[in-house]
């Protein structure tokens, strides 16, 4: 069997944050199964929203016209990637501007050039301190869906409760939750990759 990677990334505004923690929890079930990871934080990075200038379908070269920023670099991993976790918090019950911008990119470059995401392995993570969750879940999962992806499930929506950095690591269902996703997910990538 080949490698299998999976790539995740932190849509959060902090490092090492809540959402860097429930997304490490999901990275350490697939790492015990083989499965090689990487987190990626977009915090600090440079990811402007789509532009809609098409370019992406004209030129068909895996890339998204705008080239003074991180986006294609961002989607050449996605495109690699066997497996694809997609991290935020819940800003007013959606999702942050920084994950919002890097799927529309990445979903229109894939479109326009064959569906490179068909049939490769995808979920989402929600950090939140209250409420507004289940929007913000809905938000990534409607890229996986879209882009014709595969989403494991687990034993409950992929939701991890906590406010200050490491409140999470307290909330026993929701990292329970992570450790479930990423068994899962495991399972589910080496079915495919056979």
């Amino acid at each position: 069997m080949s490698t299998i990677k999976v790539v995740a990334f932190n849509g959060s505004a902090r490092k090492g944050g809540n959402t860097s923690i429930l997304l490490r929890t999901v990275l350490q079930e697939l790492e015990s199964e083989g499965i090689e990871t990487e987190l990626v934080e977009l915090s600090g990075l440079k990811i402007h929203g789509c532009r809609a200038c098409n370019e992406c379908s004209r030129n068909k070269d895996h890339r998204c016209g705008q080239k003074n920023d991180d986006g294609n670099a961002l989607i050449e991993k996605m495109e690699q990637a066997d497996g694809i976790l997609l991290g935020s918090p819940t800003y007013f019950a959606n999702i942050s501007p920084e994950i919002s911008a890097l799927m529309d990119r990445a979903c229109y470059v894939s479109r326009a050039n064959g569906n490179f995401f068909r049939r490769k392995v995808g979920a989402a993570v929600i950090a939140v301190r209250r409420a507004g969750a289940i929007p913000a879940f809905d938000a990534l999962n409607h890229f996986f869906f879209f882009s014709e992806m595969i989403v494991p499930g687990s034993s409950y929506w992929n939701v991890g409760i906590g406010r200050e950095i490491g409140d999470v690591e307290r909330d026993i269902e929701g990292m329970r939750t992570m450790k479930t996703l990423g068994q899962n997910m495991a399972w589910l990538l080496k079915k495919i990759k056979v």
